[in-house]
């Protein structure tokens, strides 16, 4: 009999899904082998009819299983050989500026229109956050706020909000001193506070390649200079290919996101998270955090932000509630390290403070302790439907493509055979009222003209799987150069 691993990381009909899709993988359940019947699964997990149903039907929406007329539930005989993970490309080792803002803003720009099927978007679907709960907690803190708390809390930010970071932290294995919390509107302005305290015009920045486009919009505005460094999709930077960098230029700064790195969904192992911040803190070269993504990982345990191995200062953690709770409330934060004075000092020069009702709201929903209990189900979600979307590209997308399997977040990279140009790709599923995030957005020198980003953080939308299936379609009819 399959067994739970562990009963409570994830809802009841996600651990018989996941339980029963490693059997398939495992070679416990063969193609062709017959699922036990409802009955026999309720009776033998102690699980209810929804809930068996709710499993069986997840697993026959990703192509695993198929139901037979009066039969049952049986094993499915694998179409295609899973497509391989892309290879990392190399990196350009020569500095250079930026200018990718025209790019971004013509490929992107009507992307979000109404009735687009948002592939191309860098958020998940709506209806997997708890707008209800939030405005609940909105409601009540409100009837609370007096002139003197507003004034108070303007500058440092709302103190319970503050308190409730601190504890995650520490959840995380992460202490932070009391005034290193910097409150800003969204993780951008952290990422861009942090920038700018630790460089000056024409300094080099270090980033990934690829690189999250807004990253490269920030080093366009303050003038710098980005080399990018040889990033594995599995496993993160090239540490070797950095230190050579480190070691043939002067570097102001390393701008990385270890835990399911956008585009690639990239999760650096916490030893090589640990030797990375050893390495910048020998080099006294200051590392931006991004982690906006941590709290998506698909496995039981948060991974531990590189912020966990920071001895001396070094690294400027950054994150938010954009992705994993409230897009739209535009609350993020820094803990800044030894830059916590000047991250404050520019936050105070800028926007001067962030809004307080939205951090009233989110510390009293996080005070109410379900927090957890969200992240649990928007996990499993979004890790059901990229399985979903990783089995229609398996089907539907030309021969030699290439695609991530990240153990979080909610985005894939494809790599596409050459005869595929991503912005024309691009451009023809726009033409269809789809949406992409074309591969030449995340490198300074529009590199990986052959690949794309899809989000697949859309649950529920009858349009993906859709949009897929077109979109590969497109994709056989390019390779076939017509």
């Amino acid at each position: 009999m399959l067994t739970m691993d562990n009963p409570t990381a994830l809802p009841r009909y996600q651990q018989l899904a996941d339980d029963l899709g490693e059997a398939m993988r495992s070679g416990v359940l063969r193609p062709g082998d017959r699922l036990p019947s409802v009955r026999e699964t309720c009776r033998e997990r102690g699980l209810s009819p929804a809930t068996v149903f709710h499993a069986y039907g997840q697993l026959e929406a990703e192509g695993l299983i198929e139901a037979r007329p009066r039969s049952g539930y049986f094993v499915c005989t694998p179409r295609r050989a899973l497509r391989a993970p892309p290879r990392a490309a190399p990196a350009s080792s020569t500095a250079q500026p930026v200018a990718v803002s025209a790019l971004v803003f013509d490929l992107l720009g009507s992307t979000s229109r109404p009735g687009v099927v948002p592939l191309g978007s860098a958020f998940p679907a709506a209806h997997l956050f708890p707008f209800e709960a939030l405005a609940r907690s909105g409601a009540r803190t409100m009837r609370k706020l007096g002139p003197a708390q507003i004034t108070g809390a303007l500058l440092s930010g709302d103190d319970g909000l503050r308190q409730a970071l601190r504890r995650r932290y520490a959840l995380h294995g992460v202490a932070l001193a009391d005034d290193e919390l910097v409150i800003t509107n969204g993780a951008m302005e952290a990422l861009n506070l942090c920038l700018q305290a630790v460089t000056q015009p024409g300094d080099v920045v270090v980033v990934e390649s690829p690189t999250f486009y807004a990253a490269l919009h920030a080093l366009e505005r303050l003038h710098l200079q980005a080399v990018e460094v040889r990033t594995d999709p599995q496993e993160g930077v090239d540490l070797a290919a950095l230190e050579a960098l480190l070691a043939a230029q002067p570097v102001a700064a390393c701008w990385f996101m270890p835990s399911f790195q956008n585009p690639l969904g990239a999760l650096m192992p916490a030893a090589r998270k640990q030797a990375l911040v050893e390495l910048l803190a020998r080099h006294r070269v200051p590392l931006i955090e991004d982690d906006v993504y941590g709290e998506l990982h698909a496995g039981a345990r948060r991974p531990l932000p590189a912020k966990a191995f920071d001895r001396d200062g070094g690294v400027l953690h950054c994150a938010s509630f954009s992705k994993c709770l409230a897009p739209g409330y535009r609350v993020g934060w820094a803990a800044a390290g030894r830059y916590t004075a000047q991250v404050q000092r520019l936050k105070m020069m800028s926007s001067l403070a962030t809004a307080l009702p939205p951090q009233m709201a989110l510390a009293d929903y996080l005070g109410q302790g379900v927090y957890d209990r969200h992240l649990r189900q928007l996990r499993a979600a979004l890790a059901a439907q990229q399985r979903r979307a990783l089995r229609l590209i398996e089907r539907h997308f030309p021969a030699g493509t290439r695609v991530t399997r990240p153990s979080g977040g909610y985005f894939l990279w494809l790599d596409l055979p050459e005869a595929v140009d991503g912005v024309t790709l691009h451009r023809r599923a726009m033409a269809l009222s789809i949406s992409t995030a074309p591969g030449v957005l995340f490198s300074a020198d529009a590199r990986f003209a052959h690949h794309l980003r899809l989000n697949v953080g859309h649950p529920d939308d009858p349009r993906v799987d859709a949009a897929l299936r077109t979109l590969g379609e497109l994709a056989c009819e390019m390779a076939a150069g017509r």
